[in-house]
């Protein structure tokens, strides 16, 4: 298997049920991606993609806590929120995940980080939407773009570590 510095994420769609599930590896350990995705001002320097920035209301990373944040760009704004049901250091993150202008169709997301041999990470993030046009709506939305260049960020960050 090779390694590259920058890979793609993997988006996949489950056809007979309303899931998506993204993979990425990064070459840094579980507990680096998982303070990266865990603490808010971390988070904020990498999440979306490049023509936007992060703003985050409030961001709680804990079991019962919550979060809000808007992804901002120059004739814009996203916001989205949710809560937090269980918070692994370092191996798990599960939590709802809410577009604001969609208050109804909320998802379920799973996000497990996966050590790897030399000190390398597997992140998988599954979503559970609520309706298979729901899931539709999500891989046309063109997610993937904000999340291969939030990973980019990611890396970056990774690289020149977190402290």
């Amino acid at each position: 298997m090779s390694t590259t510095t920058r890979p793609e994420a993997t988006i996949v769609a489950d056809p007979d049920t309303p899931v998506v599930t993204i993979t990425r590896e990064f070459d840094a350990p579980p507990e680096l991606v998982y303070r990266a995705h865990a603490e808010p001002e971390l988070l904020q320097q990498w999440l979306g993609p490049d023509r936007m920035s992060t703003t985050i209301d409030h961001y709680d990373c804990r079991r019962g806590g919550s979060f809000r944040y808007g992804s901002v760009w120059d004739d814009g704004e996203a916001w989205f929120y949710g809560s937090f049901h269980d918070v692994r250091p370092g191996e798990k993150i599960v939590q709802t995940w809410t577009w604001e202008g969609m208050p109804d169709a909320v998802s379920l997301e799973t996000v497990v980080f996966e050590p790897l041999e030399g000190g390398r990470c597997r992140l998988v993030a599954t979503a559970v939407v609520d309706s298979m046009e729901a899931q539709a709506g999500m891989m046309a939305s063109g997610m993937e773009v904000g999340i291969n260049e939030g990973y980019a960020k990611l890396d970056a960050m990774l690289a020149r570590g977190l402290d």
